[in-house]
C-alpha cells in the first residue's frame, strides 16, 4: 500500500512539475514576444521618423534650389543664359509642393516671387514686334512686375501715345533687367531692355526715332537711358528725346513750371475724387491731409520733390505733403512728414503714390503691413484718427497721359524743325554753290578770253 501511494504521489509531483515548467515556459515566451513586438514597433517608429526627416530635408533642398535659381535671375545685367535661367527657375518652382514653396528663401528670393498674385499678365502688350517701319516711338520705363499696374499705368501711356500718333510705331523698353527677368520667368512675357529695343529698331531699318521716357524727372534712370542711347546716335537718320513728366529740373526748390503744375493738379484731383471729397479745401475742412509719396533719389534732380511741394503751395493746397521712400531730400523722410502733418493739425491721412506706376513701392513701402511701411509708421505714431492708402499710379490719370502726349508731340515736331533747318541749310548751300559755280564760270570765261587774247 505504501509503495502504491508513494508511486502515486511521485506521479502527481512529476505531473505538477511538468505543468509548472510548461507554464513558466509559456510565460517566458509571452514576455519575449511582447519585448519583440515593442522592439519592432520602436523600429517602425524610428523608421517613420527617419523617413519624415529625409523627406523634410529633401523638401528644404528643393526649396533652396529654387531660391538659388531666383537669385541668379535677380540681377540687373542680361546674360547669354538669362532665357534658360528664367525657364529653369519657373519649372523648379512648379515642381514644389505648397509646403515646399513656403520654404523658399534666399538673398532676394521669397515665396512671393512666383506666388504673389499681381493680376492678369495676358492683358498686357510687350510691344516687341518687328515690322516697325521708318518711324518708331520708343517708350522707356523703369518697369514693374505688378501686372495690373503695368497694364493700367505703363500700357495706358503707350496706348495713349499710339492713338495720338498713329503714323509712329510705339514700342516698349524697360531699364530694370531685374523686373524684365521677373515678368519673363513668372508670366512668360518677354520685354525688351534698352539695348534689345534699340537693336530691334536698327535691324528693322528705323530711320526716325523718338524716345519718350516715362520717368518722373531728369534723374539717374534718365541719365542711364541717355548713355545707352548715345551709342546708337549714328544708327538712325534722326533721334529726338522727349521730356520726362516733370520737365526741366531747375536749380532750387522755388523753380516750378507748367509740367509740375499739371502733375500736381492732376494727382490732387484724382486723390480727392477717390477719397470722396468735392475738393482739396473740403478735405482740409474735414481734417484730411494727402501725402504724395515719391521714390526719392540722391541725384541732384531730387530738388524736383521740393519743387512739387512748392507747386502744391502755389495751388493753395496746404493739406498736400510730398514724401519719398528714400527720404531724399531730408524734408521728405517719413518722420519729417509725420511731424509736418501733425503740426498742421490734420487728423486724417490719405497716402497716394507720386510715381508713374503703383508697383512694389506703393504696395509695400507705402501701404504694406510691415512695421517700416509709411502706413504702419503713421499708425504707430498714434496721432491720427485714420490712415488710408490709395494704390494708383500717375500713369492711369488722363491728364498725365495727355502731358506725355504733348511732350512726345514736341519731340516729333523738333524732328520736323530739324529737317526744315537741314533743308534750309542745304538750300543755302545750294544757292552758295550756284553762286560759286557762276563765279567759277565767269572766271573760266574771263581766263579763256585772256588766253585767246594772248
Amino acid at each position: 500500500m505504501k509503495n502504491k501511494m508513494a508511486k502515486a504521489l511521485a506521479l502527481v509531483m512529476a505531473v505538477m512539475t511538468v505543468s509548472m515548467t510548461g507554464s513558466a515556459s509559456i510565460y517566458a515566451s509571452d514576455a519575449e514576444t511582447a519585448e519583440t513586438a515593442e522592439a519592432e514597433e520602436g523600429t517602425e517608429t524610428s523608421e517613420e521618423t527617419g523617413a519624415a526627416d529625409i523627406e523634410a530635408g529633401a523638401g528644404q533642398e528643393a526649396a533652396d534650389n529654387v531660391a538659388a535659381l531666383i537669385d541668379k535671375i535677380y540681377v540687373q545685367e542680361r546674360t547669354d543664359t538669362t532665357d534658360e535661367d528664367c525657364i529653369a527657375a519657373k519649372e523648379a518652382w512648379d515642381a514644389l509642393t505648397d509646403d515646399q514653396k513656403a520654404l523658399v528663401e534666399g538673398e532676394n528670393a521669397s515665396p512671393d516671387y512666383f506666388g504673389l498674385d499681381t493680376g492678369d499678365a495676358s492683358l498686357d502688350d510687350a510691344r516687341n514686334a518687328d515690322e516697325i517701319g521708318e518711324n518708331e516711338l520708343l517708350v522707356v520705363s523703369f518697369g514693374t512686375s505688378y501686372n495690373d499696374s503695368r497694364v493700367e499705368d505703363i500700357k495706358g501711356i503707350e496706348d495713349a501715345l499710339q492713338e495720338a500718333y498713329p503714323d509712329w510705331s510705339v514700342r516698349r523698353a524697360f531699364t530694370a533687367q531685374i523686373i524684365i527677368n521677373h515678368v519673363q520667368a513668372r508670366d512668360g512675357e518677354a520685354i525688351d531692355n534698352m539695348q534689345q529695343a534699340l537693336d530691334r529698331a536698327v535691324e528693322n531699318g528705323v530711320k526716325n526715332l523718338v524716345v519718350q521716357p516715362t520717368h518722373l524727372m531728369h534723374g539717374a534712370e534718365y541719365d542711364e537711358m541717355m548713355e545707352t542711347l548715345d551709342a546708337y546716335q549714328d544708327q538712325f537718320e534722326s533721334i529726338a528725346v522727349a521730356e520726362p513728366m516733370l520737365g526741366e529740373v531747375g536749380d532750387d526748390a522755388a523753380v516750378i513750371n507748367e509740367d509740375k503744375a499739371a502733375v500736381a493738379q492732376a494727382v490732387a484731383d484724382a486723390a480727392v475724387a477717390d477719397a470722396g471729397y468735392d475738393s482739396m479745401e473740403a478735405a482740409a475742412e474735414d481734417g484730411a491731409a494727402f501725402v504724395f509719396l515719391g521714390h526719392g533719389t540722391s541725384h541732384t534732380a531730387k530738388v524736383s520733390y521740393s519743387q512739387m511741394q512748392t507747386q502744391m503751395s502755389e495751388l493753395g493746397y496746404a493739406n498736400a505733403f510730398i514724401g519719398t521712400v528714400e527720404g531724399e531730400p531730408e524734408e521728405t523722410a517719413c518722420e519729417a512728414v509725420i511731424s509736418a502733418v501733425k503740426e498742421a493739425g490734420y487728423t486724417k491721412v490719405i497716402l497716394r503714390p507720386l510715381m508713374v506706376v503703383a508697383g512694389d513701392h506703393a504696395n509695400n513701402d507705402m501701404a504694406g503691413s510691415d512695421a517700416d511701411s509709411w502706413k504702419s509708421m503713421f499708425e504707430a505714431d498714434g496721432s491720427f484718427e485714420s490712415i488710408e492708402a490709395q494704390i494708383a499710379g500717375l500713369g492711369r490719370i488722363d491728364a498725365v497721359k495727355q502731358l506725355y502726349v504733348e511732350h512726345t508731340g514736341a519731340a516729333i515736331d523738333s524732328l520736323g524743325a530739324a529737317d526744315a533747318g537741314e533743308n534750309a541749310s542745304e538750300a543755302e548751300a545750294a544757292d552758295a554753290g550756284g553762286a560759286e559755280t557762276e563765279d567759277t564760270a565767269a572766271e573760266t570765261e574771263s581766263t579763256g578770253t585772256e588766253e585767246n587774247a594772248e
